[in-house]
């Protein structure tokens, strides 16, 4: 199922709200005769021990015991076991009951959330919100709704992508999202971390990288238009810009920047234990970036001619997602494909290519706080114009086209510490092959970590980063053959933290180092980018 934002830090507080009066089983008040099982399933339950419980709650009605209040103690174990479905059919029972109507409602509220029915839950609240008969629980409802309503308006991705604010279905919604910052880039092309022979020149030049910073603004802006004209099914439009623009004189050849626009339609089904998704749309982008020598940000020139747009392009094509959920287990598949159209150049090949990709991938959730996603995924990179390298790294135009194909495994594990506070491992080992001689074959391996932690309600931080090791069997450094074998490693590391100022503006601080090292000098160096900004949200 998915999991609900915030949702073990909410808990947790109704849990601490509802104190033992709610959570705890109630006492007998049956006769010294009553079935001996299920004082011992109260004891057990005091004890932690709900599994336990419940298999002396079972025994006394099989005893013949049928009470309300066995029904309600066996209930809140089942709720307390995880077992969502048995502890809601058994406080619906206890809940009849005129004594026990109030507690089970409210219980009931506390299971619909653990189940991840937000709305069921504000319902049942509600309805203890309602009652006269408890003063208490009546408060403690109050106080359970003003939290739910706070997380349906936040988001927090635990492993899944980010879910947009729920929000009462209307026929038409329009969400907004604007950033904007100011930061410094040490080191804006990339230059090479140390002085280098270019082997690749037959001249062999001694190349003295020269690493320049500056100012530059990340922008991002988003917004998306759906029609809920179904009851499952909505139908949207949808429009990105996201780029670097640097502000220093001399800087403009490292702008960059992206426009995207999708067409499609969101299906999504849940029943109490169940929950199927399907995303499907067409996406046409269109990005800018210079084409510059990383030594010293330069336009690229070839035989007197600039070849600076060389990397401009526009991509296009379909992508669908499907993801059947259950309570533990949920079962996805993906497909896209694509159309990379690169600016024409006369001068060298284009890098037009068609990109298709398949993947799947399983997730269990062993407990609440724990789960595992396995994903493989398969693509290909099919060139039209650009010729493949020959063994010895030269690349005539008399070599058929590139075609790389990919075939990627992994995992991605998730732990919870806290109710606020969660990390997660993920490793992956890609396979590329060169489908023409295997030059550019090669075999990556990528371990990952994140960490996650709301400090209150209004302040987030998150560390993530990831170390790639690639290991090329045929290439070779700058392309020849006396530079010998190509090696790289690449590390990046991440931290994010966001300040809630507002319902809808936050303060953003962000802070990513890049570290590349290759016996190919050229592509050698290391990075260090932070930015302070401002986010608004609707």
């Amino acid at each position: 199922m998915f999991d609900i934002p915030g949702r073990r830090r909410i808990r947790a507080a109704l849990v601490l709200l509802s104190a033992l009066l709610v959570l705890a089983p109630v006492q007998p008040s049956v006769a010294q005769s009553a079935n001996a099982s299920f004082a011992d399933g109260n004891r057990l339950f005091r004890d932690d021990l709900y599994w336990a419980a419940l298999l002396r709650y079972r025994q006394a009605a099989d005893a013949g015991m049928d009470t309300p209040l066995l029904h309600y103690n066996m209930g809140v174990a089942h709720y307390r076991a995880e077992q969502h479905i048995r502890a809601r059919a058994a406080l619906l029972k206890a809940a009849q009951s005129p004594d026990l109507r109030v507690l089970s409602h409210y219980n009931l509220g506390l299971n619909a959330y653990g189940a991840g029915d937000v709305d069921d839950a504000l319902n049942w609240f509600r309805r203890a919100r309602d009652q006269q008969e408890n003063p208490d629980i009546s408060r403690l409802s109050r106080i359970a709704i003003a939290r739910l309503q706070a997380v349906k308006r936040e988001s927090e991705p635990p492993l899944l992508r980010v879910e947009k604010r729920a929000r009462e279905r209307k026929l038409t919604s329009l969400d907004l999202f604007g950033s904007v910052g100011f930061g410094n880039d040490d080191n804006v092309f990339r230059a090479p971390d140390q002085a280098y022979i270019d082997v690749s020149d037959p001249n062999l030049p001694l190349v003295i990288p020269v690493a320049v910073s500056g100012a530059f603004m990340p922008v991002d802006f988003r917004a998306k238009y759906s029609v809920n004209s179904l009851k499952f099914e909505n139908f949207f439009g949808a429009y990105r810009l996201s780029g670097r623009y640097y502000q220093d004189k001399g800087l403009d050849n490292a702008n960059e920047f992206t426009h995207e626009a999708r067409f499609g339609s969101e299906f999504r089904k849940k029943t109490e234990t169940r929950e199927r998704r399907v995303y499907s749309a067409f996406t046409f982008a269109q990005h800018s970036e210079t084409y510059y020598d990383p030594d010293d940000g330069s336009e690229r020139v070839l035989n007197g001619e600039p070849i600076d747009d060389r990397l401009d392009y526009v991509r296009y094509g379909p992508e669908i997602t499907f993801r059947q959920a259950y309570e533990k287990l949920s079962l996805g598949l993906r497909m896209k494909g694509q159309l990379w159209n690169y600016k024409e150049t006369d001068l060298v090949p284009e890098y037009d290519h068609e990109y298709l990709m398949f993947g799947a991938n399983v997730q269990y959730r062993f407990t609440s706080t724990s789960l595992l996603r396995l994903t493989v995924d398969k693509s290909s990179r099919r060139y039209g114009d650009r010729p493949s390298f020959d063994l010895n790294g030269q690349q005539l135009i008399t070599n058929p086209t590139v075609r790389y194909d990919y075939l990627e495994a992994g995992f991605i594990a998730r732990q919870r510490i806290t109710p606020r506070m969660w990390f997660g491992f993920s490793y992956s080992r890609t396979e590329r092959t060169d489908r023409y001689l295997g030059y550019n074959d090669y075999t990556r391996d990528q371990y990952g970590l994140d960490y996650h932690w709301r400090a209150g309600d209004r302040f987030k931080v998150e560390f993530s980063g990831y170390y790639r090791n690639y290991d090329f069997p045929d290439a070779f450094a700058f392309h020849n053959p006396i530079a010998g074998v190509k090696t790289l490693e690449t590390l990046r590391g991440k931290f994010l933290g966001r300040f809630r100022m507002s319902q809808n503006l936050s303060l953003v601080a962000e802070a990513v180092f890049d570290d590349s090292t290759s016996s190919d000098t050229r592509i050698a160096y290391d990075r260090l980018r932070f930015s302070l900004g401002v986010t608004w949200q609707q």
